[in-house]
């Protein structure tokens, strides 16, 4: 493994785990504000950091063509508004265990895209990987208590969270191919400000400006940080790892997000930090490096392409 890949999967693992903190963030700023509205500001302020530093960082940006903007539409429909508003949706309805756990599950979805659309190689440590990785996240949101995943029973509320899950492979999915052509930093804006778009008339009808100027200092602290770090930093660095390593092994790093929440919890908001987070989490790290080293495991399984049974 060469340095550069080193260099991309380190930035992989501080996006991901910069992710985690937004767990923190969001549950600040939700005591003032209603969960779209809190999305719309957060990629709102985002927009605004992210067009000047596109106009900065890209010199000889591309003039997008219609289907462009519709790609881009794509991309804020499904990884912005659609994404952010089942996830709020769902943290509210669904027990933290069930939700986490549908949205630890993405790596899984994004890879079985990633081979059937993108013709991405699906290897033998991906998946031994992503099955280590994805049993950590596990032990962690349940705290060790794996058996009470088969206790929940199908709801409704399970629909919102798969369309969260389908709605961040998509996004994974079809960034890949608008990097084909535009930088990381281009991708990343133009979702945003597609996504802020969508989620403006939700924000615009739950909140009044009252609820505006009453919001205090903590929950404008938090959308800060989900602007620029979570948001703006963090979509950038996994958008760029997407590019340089695929949607399939990127997507490996997304179980390292509820360590991180865990660690941010046990640290910011007093929570204690279990036995079985300790070992969730060595599964987690141990799976994600077993599905981004290639030299564990060289055979590969070929993704079939369906087309040619048609």
């Amino acid at each position: 493994m060469n340095k550069k890949t080193w260099i991309i999967y380190i930035m992989l693992f501080i996006a991901t785990a910069t992710w985690g903190s937004a767990f923190i963030a969001g549950k600040i700023a939700v005591q003032s504000f209603e969960p779209a509205t809190v999305a719309f500001l957060r990629f709102l302020g985002a927009a605004v950091l992210l067009f000047p530093l596109m106009w900065i960082m890209e010199k000889n940006q591309k003039k997008p063509t219609l289907k462009d903007y519709g790609l881009f539409a794509v991309l804020g429909l499904t990884g912005i508004a659609l994404y952010n508003i089942c996830f709020f949706i769902a943290t509210k309805q669904a027990p933290v265990i069930k939700s986490s756990l549908f949205i630890a599950s993405n790596p899984v979805l994004i890879v079985l895209l990633s081979g059937l659309f993108l013709k991405e190689k699906i290897t033998r440590n991906h998946i031994i990987g992503m099955v280590i990785a994805l049993t950590g996240a596990a032990f962690i949101i349940t705290d060790g208590h794996i058996l009470t995943l088969f206790t929940l029973g199908f709801e409704t509320i399970d629909f919102v969270l798969l369309g969260a899950v389908i709605s961040w492979a998509l996004y994974s999915v079809v960034g890949k191919v608008v990097l084909k052509k535009y930088s990381a930093v281009e991708s990343t804006t133009y979702a945003v400000a597609f996504g802020t778009v969508f989620l403006a008339p939700f924000a615009f009808a739950e909140t009044t400006w009252q609820d505006i100027t009453q919001a205090n200092v903590s929950t404008w602290v938090a959308i800060a940080h989900m602007s620029i770090f979570v948001t703006v930093v963090s979509f950038i660095m996994y958008y760029y790892g997407i590019k340089e390593v695929g949607a399939a092994k990127a997507s490996i790093f997304i179980n390292v997000m509820p360590v991180s929440a865990v660690l941010m919890a046990t640290i910011y908001l007093g929570e204690s930090f279990t036995l079985a987070h300790g070992i969730g989490a060595a599964f987690v790290l141990s799976g994600v490096f077993i599905g981004t080293n290639t030299r564990l495991f060289k055979r590969k399984i070929q993704v079939v392409n369906i087309t040619e049974y048609r």
